[in-house]
């Protein structure tokens, strides 16, 4: 089973998914399913057809999977399909009385929501970890924004991977503590997404 293909670039997911590998196909199923159910749900607000709209996308998706490698960007691609099933949806279903126009505005609001969101999210974070002790700081930007490994970081701090480690923990724990009154929504967010 695949634990991660954040390493690998999109072309190199989808080369790998249009050779019928499936454990491929099963981590993005699993890492973008929440994300487009909650994206379908917010624009037809029926949990239960978004989560078969998604399901469906994922279906064809995985039918058209040769002829999709020229994708840029998966997340963006899923995100359109499942907007077009969503608005399809809405259309074929007369008793929705959410138009195309309605629907574009609440696209723009949650968007509009998820950037302030992220903003605050962002400078919160940012002050969170500029609080940190100095060598904690250093090894969590390694880490987080440099995409180092422990043990590059061991390394280029000139200390042991073990080192690395706790100074991560310690980092970590400092922070969840710092984020507390931002935990509940991160949790809603997550599992929503």
């Amino acid at each position: 089973m695949i634990e991660s293909t954040e390493n690998f670039s999109d072309q190199y997911v989808l080369q790998q998914i249009a050779l019928g590998k499936e454990e491929v196909f099963d981590f993005l199923f699993r890492k973008y399913y929440r994300q487009m159910c909650f994206k379908s749900e917010f624009l037809i607000k029926d949990q239960d057809a978004a989560q078969e709209i998604v399901q469906l996308c994922f279906i064809k998706f995985w039918e058209r999977r040769k002829e999709l490698t020229e994708i840029k960007e998966i997340s963006g691609f899923l995100s359109t399909m499942v907007r077009n099933k969503s608005i399809d949806y809405l259309r074929k279903d007369n008793s929705k009385k959410t138009t195309v126009e309605d629907l574009k505005y609440s696209e723009q609001e949650y968007s509009q929501d998820n950037m302030a969101f992220s903003t605050e999210l962002e400078e919160v974070l940012m002050e969170a970890i500029l609080q940190l002790p100095p060598r904690c700081r250093e090894a969590f930007e390694y880490s987080r924004f440099e995409g180092m490994t422990y043990a590059q970081i061991a390394k280029k701090m000139n200390i042991s991977q073990k080192a690395v480690e706790a100074l991560m923990a310690r980092s970590l724990k400092i922070l969840r503590s710092e984020l507390v009154d931002y935990l509940p929504l991160l949790i809603f967010l997550n599992s929503h997404m």
